[in-house]
């Protein structure tokens, strides 16, 4: 297991669109999966022992920021057919398991992943309300510890995000597996 850092953010980039499946067998684009103060897209998978160890706490900060007008979705990009515990299959099984509070779609090419420039999972990307990116960064300073009392760092960007279109300032980057390309 590589754990990488994610990069500082790019202020101001613009999401880009897709349409991919959900595990709800529903089509997903950035139009429909944008809340009216922001979203949340973050790149995670089945298998990876960072995003098991921060699950729930994403599951809560994307429940709470959904009451917010933020929306969250979950982009799952690894080569399933090498790390079949990633397959679409077993995507249907954690979201029901866990009962996601966002859709979990599936990006096959892995084109969505390389327009974000996704580099680990997690990956989070926080867009304000126009789609432009405010925050790149990790979801808390627990890592993969069970720190209930960890500084929420995503969840008050979000919620920065979505009152004054702008991300802080200073922004502690995400650590996790790489993506697993296709070869």
């Amino acid at each position: 297991m590589v754990a990488l850092e994610t990069p500082e953010v790019n202020n101001g980039w613009q999401a880009v669109d897709f349409e991919l499946k959900g595990t709800d067998g529903k089509t997903y684009t950035l139009a429909n999966a944008a809340g009216e103060n922001g979203l949340l897209i973050m790149f995670i998978c089945n298998h990876c022992p960072y995003v098991k160890a921060i699950l729930d706490k994403i599951i809560r900060d994307a429940a709470e920021l959904k009451e917010n007008g933020v929306n969250t979705i979950a982009i799952m990009s690894n080569d399933s057919a090498e790390y079949p515990d990633d397959s679409f299959e077993n995507m249907q099984k954690l979201a029901e398991e866990k009962n996601f509070p966002f859709p979990y779609i599936i990006d096959e090419d892995q084109s969505v992943a390389k327009n974000y420039d996704a580099i680990c999972t997690p990956d989070f990307f926080g867009f304000n309300r126009d789609l432009e990116l405010e925050y790149r960064g990790r979801l808390d300073g627990s890592g993969m510890s069970d720190n209930p009392g960890a500084e929420r760092d995503l969840f008050n960007a979000m919620m920065q995000i979505s009152q004054m279109d702008k991300g802080p300032r200073i922004q502690k980057p995400s650590i996790g597996c790489s993506i697993k390309w296709a070869k």
